[in-house]
């Protein structure tokens, strides 16, 4: 089989047309308003609130503030109940607010975290549970919070995977204390660099708000010791842009992941993503699972062989956090052996609106054979 002259990287970012987005700008050269909540912050706000269908939203710089400064926000002390199997902010997000993570196993066909795990892990000192929405597919949100309520725990929900997605016709968004999200140029929707947080309680609002902007209330008064997370002008022009076409890219991603369906189901030692009872999917990761004693080659075999190809593949989310070296001697990754199988054997294969069929058809060719 013959190399394609182009490369096929893992994602690759939906941008508007460059006209879209330079007439997205002009108020904005108009105004000399670059940023500090502007017209296009406050515009893109409303409609997001719309389109996720939440109560109340606050931007960010990035998703990676958002949790942080959504911990922050609720003054958590103590232990927190999340997983292993995350992308790094997770986990430094909790460590940063001087929290201890705790580590519960996740399921082994969603990869989220295990609800029938939490109950054993929660002690007098546990303050909240941080479940992670996993490539587009959605925690037990019943039954984790039926526990947190049982046990006055707060829920932060890290929906970094699952925007614009629906659990029985409710906005994943609306879930638990808070839930935020990642807009970074990766994502399914994208306002280059970006994040958001989701949430009711108006006080917690009012401290997140202080958060973000150095704790200023107005121009003479200064309540608390904040940061500044506060997104810019053409970061929400961006997401204006992107807004009106998301629906349509996520379409385009059903279609990639119907054709990835279509050729590697049934592949022995192959096992695809699961397929969730009344969650409308994003698409946004295509994961695949090889064990390599049936199908005879390992995971890390096939990422090279594709890699061989200009195919660049990714192993996500492996290592876990609990194996990072700046955690070494502090988290036990043996608590966790599904997620431990989970990230030996998962490969996330390409998948972004303008892959092309065909592309596609090669990528399963060079896995097949």
């Amino acid at each position: 089989m013959k190399n394609s002259d182009k490369k096929i990287l893992v994602t690759r970012s939906s941008i508007p047309p460059v006209d879209e987005y330079m007439e997205e700008i002009k108020e904005i050269w108009d105004s000399h308003w670059l940023t500090n909540f502007g017209s296009k912050h406050r515009e893109l706000s409303e409609k997001l609130k719309s389109y996720l269908g939440v109560e109340r939203i606050q931007l960010t710089v990035n998703g990676h503030l958002a949790l942080e400064y959504a911990l922050s926000a609720l003054k958590l002390e103590g232990e927190v109940i999340t997983t292993p199997f995350t992308f790094a902010s997770t986990t430094h997000a909790i460590v940063r607010n001087g929290l201890i993570p705790v580590f519960c196993d996740v399921l082994p066909d969603t990869g989220t975290i295990d609800p029938s795990k939490i109950e054993d892990l929660i002690t007098d000192r546990t303050c909240a549970i941080v479940p992670v929405h996993v490539y587009g597919n959605i925690c037990d949100t019943e039954a984790i919070e039926d526990i947190a309520k049982r046990h006055n725990l707060k829920v932060i929900y890290d929906a970094a995977h699952a925007f614009g997605e629906t659990y029985k016709g409710k906005g994943i968004g609306s879930f638990g204390d808070a839930s935020i999200f990642s807009f970074h140029a990766t994502k399914v929707y994208n306002t280059i660099e970006g994040g958001a947080v989701c949430f009711d309680d108006e006080e917690f609002g009012r401290a997140l708000y202080g958060l973000i902007n150095f704790g200023i209330r107005n121009a003479e008064t200064v309540t608390g010791v904040g940061g500044n997370a506060k997104m810019n002008e053409f970061c929400a022009a961006m997401g204006l842009c992107n807004l009106r076409r998301v629906d349509d890219d996520i379409a385009k991603r059903e279609k990639c992941a119907g054709r990835y369906r279509k050729r590697l189901e049934g592949t022995a030692g192959i096992r695809l993503n699961t397929v969730q009872k009344d969650v409308r999917t994003n698409y946004a990761y295509f994961p695949v699972f090889f064990d390599p004693k049936v199908f005879g080659k390992s995971r890390d075999e096939v990422k090279d062989a594709l890699a061989g190809h200009d195919i660049l593949a990714r192993k996500y989310f492996y290592p876990l956090t609990s194996e990072f070296d700046c955690y070494k001697g502090v988290l036990d990754p043996g608590e966790t052996p599904e997620a431990i199988k989970l990230a030996s054997e998962v490969l996330t294969l390409p998948i972004y609106p303008d892959l092309s069929l065909e592309d596609i058809d090669r990528i399963c060719d060079i896995i097949l054979e």
